[in-house]
């Protein structure tokens, strides 16, 4: 007998139609979970929501904002979803659920509402407005959560087995992407549907995945060691869970890029927490507990992956392929105040996070690898980048897996982004 249909799962492909189906299946589930008459349901219909769906309702009179993440074939995947308490035992800032599910297939939060933004919004006008006093609240923000996310990882860190660490639900933002369920079939999962055998559309030339795969990227000049086809195969073999335990584990919330992050302004002063704990663990690996943040948040900004569309309005990008080469030249850049979230993150989370595991002798020779592997595959299957197959186009396309490419291989010669965020974290300095 097939495995139960996940009821999450269509939900989210019903949203899609926005003809009201995909509520009146909500209601149904939140009625049969928690006992509930949910009225006026809006679905929120925004960018970052790539593998989840949030929005508001009332019930007795009340308002409440939900939030559920919903991934291929989770029936079959190993681990829990939702374990939001362990955040909050841990003492890291987290907005507790009044109503939580973690059944397979119906697993949903749902949360009194708010009227603070989320971070990523109040980021997102940051990156338009280029206001110096935004900007030093933001990252002041920002330095003051890595603090404290910091604290609870030292005061966490501790060796792991090998199956506390194949238990986390985190490897399926990773290593769980890159095969399908249950055979654990490479290349698979959303690394097959989204790229291999596609055609790829950039700005001047369009390529096979045979031809792009094996391209050696050459980025604004800067040629690159690796091409796709070997950085998804390294990923295969080392962020394998069996392979991840050479690092320790720590308490983590595992996916808290910045709309999984409420921003409150408090005196003066804003303060951040932390909701939707889909992916929280005790055991999580320390080289990934801090990968999707700094991307995300960080790396994926301004514009290319959430907003391509824009991103294809203000930069100017193009491609040609010579000799197995693919020259990509664009003028994206990160906006001031990424950048110097980037600083803040290298300064107050990675670098002491790494002195830690030095000190402790858990610290891989590998860990640049690790990273850079984690980093490569943020991008890469967390949405298809490939032009014309959901919102990406040739700009936007090109410029996402050249930086893919970046954080994924070190340089041939020269310096980019990558390489000075990792010298900047380097334990060793």
């Amino acid at each position: 007998m097939g495995q139960p249909s996940s009821r999450t799962a269509a939900i989210r492909e019903k949203a899609n139609k926005r003809d009201g189906s995909a509520e009146a299946l909500l209601a149904d589930l939140l009625r049969d979970l928690f006992g509930i008459k949910a009225r006026d349901l809006a679905i929120n219909h925004d960018q970052y929501s790539l593998n989840s769906l949030n929005g508001f309702f009332e019930a007795d009179g009340k308002p409440y904002f939900f939030k559920f993440h919903q991934e291929e074939n989770e029936e079959e995947m190993s681990g829990e979803y939702y374990r939001a308490d362990i955040l909050a035992k841990a003492g890291l800032p987290v907005d507790q659920p009044i109503m939580m599910s973690t059944l397979p297939g119906e697993q949903i939060l749902v949360y009194r509402r708010r009227t603070d933004p989320r971070f990523s919004d109040v980021l997102r006008a940051a990156d338009e407005l280029h206001d110096k006093e935004m900007a030093s609240q933001v990252v002041d923000a920002e330095r003051r959560l890595n603090e404290a996310v910091l604290s609870v990882y030292l005061k966490t860190l501790h060796p792991v087995t090998l199956e506390q660490v194949a238990k986390e639900p985190v490897h399926r933002l990773f290593y769980d992407r890159l095969v399908t369920a249950p055979d654990g079939t490479y290349p698979g999962g959303r690394l097959a549907s989204f790229y291999v055998g596609k055609a790829f559309e950039f700005p001047g030339v369009t390529l096979s995945w045979d031809e792009l795969s094996k391209a050696r990227f050459v980025i604004n000049g800067i040629e690159y060691r690796n091409t796709l086809a070997e950085l998804f195969d390294a990923a295969h073999e080392r962020l394998n869970p069996v392979r991840l335990a050479d690092s320790g584990g720590v308490t983590a919330h595992g996916d808290a890029h910045n709309a999984n992050v409420w921003f409150e302004r408090q005196e003066g002063r804003a303060s951040l927490s932390f909701f939707d704990p889909a992916f929280a663990g005790e055991h999580i690996p320390t080289l990934l507990a801090e990968v999707k943040t700094t991307f995300h948040n960080i790396l994926a900004h301004p514009y290319w992956l959430y907003d391509p569309a824009i991103a294809e309005q203000k930069y100017n990008a193009t491609a040609r392929y010579e000799n197995g080469r693919l020259f990509a030249d664009f003028d994206w850049t990160l906006s001031p105040v990424r950048a110097a979230l980037l600083e803040t993150k290298a300064e107050a989370m990675w670098n002491p996070l790494l002195a830690a595991l030095k000190q402790r002798g858990m610290l891989p020779p590998d860990w640049r690898g690790v990273v850079r592997l984690g980093l490569f595959l943020c991008p890469t299957l967390v949405m298809n980048l490939r032009a014309g197959a959901t919102s990406h186009n040739p700009t936007s396309s090109l410029i996402g897996l050249s930086v893919a490419m970046m954080v994924g291989s070190e340089p041939d010669h020269g310096a980019d982004l990558a390489t000075r965020f990792l010298a900047k974290i380097n334990p060793e300095g």
